[in-house]
């Protein structure tokens, strides 16, 4: 009822489609909602896959209401986007991590700068709705932030290797997160979550930094992969 009033209240355009005075749910009008709704996770693999890429399941396609949705979220402030997106998130999460243990998901760090202009760190609060989503559904789910991100400098001259490495020197361990380590029994499975995939260099920087510090992520969920990208059918 609340999304409902909501909508009355601040009427606006589809965030899937751009659709003006439409009846919206959670910001998607109802062509919208079937289109994503009908998405069905599967693996995700970059063509070529950066040295380290983690096994990774995507909701779906970088295209049409998917795509609409994640630049609404992120790029117009349409911040109630995070729950609906967030239990898509946790359908990818479900298709990488086995059901009879306890998961703990890693969302991509965003930079400070990031954070400042999108007035809040949008994977993060898009986790715990998938999470609480996972949690209904009789998951043991928990999410941590282990990593922070530096500002990276301009890649568009950089060879894959050099993509690689600039990702992986912008990133951080924060020390006081040693619950993850290997030699926890409660660590459970650690999958790292992101919304776009598109050559997979970020989530392997992301999973070199974990390693490093111990952490071994059993691996990755995303919202969507890039059309240029190679999906692999089923899962």
């Amino acid at each position: 009822m609340f999304a409902e009033l909501a909508d009355l209240v601040l009427p606006g355009s589809c965030a899937g489609c751009g659709a003006e005075r439409v009846r919206l749910t959670y910001g998607t009008c109802a062509l919208c909602v079937i289109e994503l709704e009908g998405l069905a996770p599967r693996p995700a693999v970059p063509t070529p896959p950066p040295p380290g890429f983690p096994a990774c399941v995507a909701v779906g396609p970088y295209a049409g209401a998917m795509r609409g949705a994640i630049l609404s979220y992120k790029e117009k402030g349409r911040h109630r986007l995070a729950r609906p997106l967030g239990t898509l998130l946790a359908g990818a999460v479900a298709a990488v991590a086995p059901a009879d243990r306890p998961v703990v998901l890693l969302p991509v760090p965003s930079t400070a700068a990031a954070r400042r202009e999108r007035h809040g760190d949008h994977m993060a609060r898009m986790t715990r709705h998938a999470v609480r989503r996972l949690r209904a559904a009789g998951w043991t789910a928990a999410m941590a932030q282990p990593l922070r991100a530096l500002p990276r400098p301009d890649s568009t001259s950089l060879d894959a290797a050099g993509r690689h490495a600039a990702a992986v020197n912008s990133l951080r361990i924060i020390s006081r997160i040693g619950v993850l380590r290997r030699g926890d029994r409660m660590r459970g499975t650690l999958v790292v979550t992101d919304d776009i995939v598109t050559t997979g260099a970020t989530l392997a920087a992301v999973v070199r930094r974990l390693e490093e510090a111990d952490m071994q992520v059993n691996g990755a969920a995303v919202l969507a992969a890039t059309q240029l990208r190679k999906i692999t059918p089923g899962v």
